[in-house]
């Protein structure tokens, strides 16, 4: 009797077990199965090889770290179905969640008619995922297209809801709060200026959430873990593939490295942050030449019509002029706020425009890039290709400005052209200043207007 009951239950679960695999796919779902995938960006091949000027990566760069695969990406996604055939799919970075709607997400067979294949876009951005997928594994490439062959491997599977590791080693030390840290220390392919920044962090036993915030901007929704004395955050959004690794060291301070896709790479460090510690004020960066008084510029928006201050459209309004990129993550988080602004107080004697320096220096692909991001976003306020987003051709389509220091920037301009401020950067939904920026905003333009 015993050895019939388990047999009996033996059967069930295997009934139980082969009746949900049909479910997911066989049942309802033909394309990708539902629910948590985990997605990795395989950086390896560039960085294990020397760098263009020859030299092998220094110690503080090529760090080893024994919990991951040091030179892997990861990410997490969910496949939401909307009904028995259409699905979506919501890429997380920590509280994050962006939606890759159906619309933009394809379905075929590969080359040689061998594979089925997706392709996952990210028109705002120009770059997609191609793959070939089997089951509950995707294996492809991620592509961007606004750089000249950049591709990165990508592997994603159903099932793994875990980030870096499953591992849960006790956390040499709790890394909540702010921490003031340095980076470029040493980069490449190019050495720049080591510049400041404050790490954001919360961490729940072994899992660690928060940012970077800089003086130009932040590095967005960040999602890792806390091994021992080592940590790893990362994020993807479609633009940025961001990786950062750390280790804790014996006196309490941080050191690390952090990779930006496949060609940007550097050092860090970072000490628990005290109140002498400062960014510098966003509206203290950017400034107008010696005898520029008024605010001017002539751009053609993708119809063809001419975009200028002098516009009857404009005349005895205070305006918001948005120097921004399609292709910048930050930029992005300005112009939602932008738009619920615009929606939510409706202001009349408020102008705002955009002026778009884009990756492309032809116009007829930039006005491409400018169309699909004003429809994602349903911008209420028009928006310009100005150049291209090197910032010394961005400083020559807008001579007034000694220089154009970061994408986004914030020009504030009285009824007359006068500019009141100009503000760098943009402190986003991922740090701590959002709030506070909200706030000041709302009252220097009731003041303004």
């Amino acid at each position: 009797m015993k050895y019939k009951i388990i047999l009996f239950l033996g059967a069930l679960a295997f009934s139980a077990y082969f009746l949900q695999g049909c479910f997911v796919m066989d049942g309802h779902f033909t394309k990708l199965p539902p629910g948590a995938w985990r997605a990795v960006l395989k950086l390896t091949p560039e960085f294990i090889s020397p760098n263009p000027k020859g030299q092998p990566l220094p110690d503080k760069v090529n760090m080893k770290f024994a919990d991951v695969n040091q030179f892997e990406l990861p990410f997490n996604f969910e496949v939401v179905y909307e009904n028995d055939t259409t699905f979506h799919i919501d890429i997380i970075n920590g509280d994050e969640r962006i939606t890759v709607p159906a619309t933009d997400i394809a379905f075929g067979r590969s080359k040689h008619r061998s594979q089925d294949t997706i392709l996952i876009k990210f028109p705002m951005y120009e770059s997609y995922i191609r793959a070939a997928f089997m089951g509950n594994t995707i294996e492809g490439q991620w592509v961007v297209t606004t750089k000249e062959n950049y591709t990165i491997p990508f592997v994603a599977k159903q099932g793994e809801d875990w980030r870096f590791t499953t591992l849960r080693k006790q956390p040499a030390l709790d890394l909540s709060g702010d921490w003031a840290c340095t980076f470029g220390l040493e980069s490449f392919p190019e050495a720049e200026e080591p510049y400041p920044a404050i790490g954001e962090f919360k961490q729940v036993g072994n899992r660690l959430t928060g940012t970077f915030l800089t003086e130009t901007g932040d590095y967005r929704f960040l999602e890792g873990t806390v091994q021992e004395d080592k940590f790893y955050l990362s994020c993807f959004d479609g633009s940025h593939a961001f990786l950062f690794h750390g280790k804790i060291l014996p006196d309490g301070t941080l050191t690390g490295a952090f990779f930006s896709g496949k060609h940007y790479r550097t050092t860090w460090s970072g000490k628990r942050k005290d109140a002498s510690f400062k960014l510098a004020d966003p509206d203290s960066l950017t400034f107008l030449n010696p005898g520029f008084e008024k605010f001017s510029f002539s751009f053609q928006n993708p119809d063809g019509k001419v975009i200028s201050l002098d516009n009857p459209e404009y005349k005895g309004k205070a305006k918001i002029i948005q120097i921004m990129g399609t292709w910048c993550p930050n930029c992005r988080d300005e112009t939602e706020f932008l738009v619920n602004f615009l929606k939510e107080k409706n202001p009349q004697n408020l102008a705002v425009i955009a002026l778009a320096f884009e990756k492309h220096a032809d116009k007829p692909s930039a006005d491409r890039a400018i169309r699909t991001y004003k429809e994602r976003f349903a911008m209420p306020y028009e928006m310009v290709y100005a150049g291209t987003s090197k910032k010394a051709d961005a400083a020559k389509s807008l001579p007034m400005l000694k220089e154009v220091f970061a994408y986004p920037t914030l020009l504030f301009l009285d009824e007359n052209d006068r500019v009141v401020k100009i503000h760098t950067g943009f402190s986003g939904p991922a740090t701590s200043g959002y709030s506070s920026f909200k706030e000041k905003f709302n009252k220097f333009v009731a003041e303004l207007i």
